[in-house]
């Protein structure tokens, strides 16, 4: 049994920052997404995450995904395991992680479990050359773990000690249960530390190793804005690589921002300053260009897309989008299309093999296949009220400059001519006017500019 604590209770002063720490943004996912993410893919059965400051937030987050336990006073790690009570009889195994430790691998975290297997208590740790103000691991004649000691409480010989904890430890459930009462409070601390754990199993004989970390990075906190920053960077390169091994060409990985559940297939380009966020999907041979925002959105094979803006949206395959086109709220975008300058399509379906070219807003429409939408069509969808719904029919040809006043069906093969606002339904193959006669009047031109005058 895999059990896993994810201590994420404290507000992260060093945020400067109203929102709590754990929620903050990494890769455009809240830290603590990132490690529940990693627990249950290593296939963690129980997960208790401890929350306190801005509990609604985190668990308004997760939902059902973990347990939540509250911690009303925070008052030191150990107290903040303390109130996993949920775990208590549980067997297995214990994983004990910071919530903010986002860039721990999938790896080093089954190693932790398969380390344990055959141990009591395995803690995590790594050497630093300038430790700093990190706990020092402080280890017996023999070198067994005997107990961890916070910097300020070091001697001067055991400042000089270079591996340091990460705070992460595994350990036999019910040895965690049995031990948290045993834990004193620190007086000088002001608080009840869980790396007490540690000195009151040695003396008591149970086996304890080290769990090295190769990479500070990967067991770095994130504590305030510049850690934030670093750890985007290393996610930011670490998902860029992923892709490019994958086949995909990025013509400069440092400007190009990928969300971790983006999938990238072989042969698509990627160009500078875009940004594929969310359950978002790139196919084969596709070209976002430069300055592109795709979110929760699938892009077909072969398309081209430039400057536009697409989200929770679907464009499926040889179709050319932009420049400054806006794609949003579940638009189709079906095979053949072109959707050009300033185009916005919003809860939309564009048929196959239409036009769409600059300048229009199809709004809460299902627009057929091999129509025609000319410059500055506006399906006018909204009372003030109430969203009602424009359908155009396969092969019609909307003019420049049409008002399609919905509810209204244009009909198969119609034409609205330029400059009409259509009220009504058009039949199939008919031609809409609505506009009024033109009317010249001689001489009355030079009359008027004189009369300005």
């Amino acid at each position: 049994m895999k059990n896993a604590i994810v201590l994420a209770a404290g507000k992260g002063q060093r945020m400067k920052s109203n929102l709590t720490k754990v929620m903050h943004p990494l890769a455009n996912k809240p830290i603590i997404g990132h490690i529940v993410d990693k627990l249950e893919d290593i296939g963690v059965d129980n997960t208790v995450v401890v929350v306190g400051y801005q509990a609604e937030k985190v668990e308004e987050y997760l939902k059902d995904r973990v347990t939540f336990a509250f911690q009303e006073v925070l008052s030191g790690t150990a107290s903040a395991v303390m109130q996993a009570t949920s775990l208590a009889h549980e067997e297995g195994d214990t994983l004990i992680i910071y919530g903010d430790v986002a860039l721990i691998s999938e790896e080093l975290l089954t190693n932790m479990y398969t380390h344990n297997a055959e141990k009591d208590l395995s803690i995590l740790t790594v050497t630093r050359e300038e430790p700093s103000h990190y706990a020092r691991v402080i280890r017996d004649s023999q070198g067994r773990v005997e107990k961890i000691v916070e910097y300020r409480d070091c001697t001067d010989r055991e400042l000089l000690i270079q591996e340091v904890t990460t705070g992460i430890y595994c350990i036999k459930n019910k040895l965690l249960f049995e031990y948290l009462p045993k834990i004193k409070h620190n007086d000088v601390h002001n608080c009840y530390d869980l790396s007490s754990l540690v000195e009151l199993l040695y003396k008591d004989g149970h086996s304890i190793q080290s769990v090295r970390a190769e990479n500070p990075i990967e067991v770095m906190g994130i504590n305030d804005r510049i850690q934030l920053s670093v750890a985007n960077e290393v996610l930011r390169e670490q998902i860029n690589y992923k892709h490019m091994l994958n086949g995909v060409t990025m013509i400069d990985p440092k400007s190009t921002y990928i969300g971790m559940d983006v999938e990238i297939e072989a042969d698509a380009v990627i160009y500078p300053n875009c940004h594929i966020r969310g359950k978002s999907i790139i196919r084969t041979e596709t070209i976002i260009y430069a300055n592109c925002w795709i979110e929760n959105s699938i892009i077909g094979s072969n398309c081209k897309v430039m400057d536009s803006r697409i989200t929770d949206s679907e464009v499926k395959n040889n179709v050319k989008i932009g420049p400054f086109a806006h794609l949003r709220m579940n638009t189709v975008v079906e095979d053949d299309n072109r959707i050009g300058n300033f185009v916005e399509l919003k809860k939309t379906r564009l048929g196959e093999d239409s036009r769409c070219a600059h300048l229009t807003y199809l709004g809460d429409s299902d627009i057929g296949s091999k129509v025609n939408i000319g410059c500055g069509v506006v399906t006018v969808n909204y009372d003030g009220k109430h969203k009602f719904k424009t359908i155009v029919k396969d092969g019609a040809f909307i003019g420049s400059n049409v008002n399609l006043i919905a509810p209204v069906t244009i009909g198969k093969n119609a034409v609205v001519t330029a400059g009409s606002t259509i009220t009504d339904d058009v039949d199939d193959e008919a031609m809409a006017f609505a506009r009024s006669r033109q009317e010249n009047k001689a001489g009355y031109g030079l009359k008027y500019k004189k009369k300005e005058k």
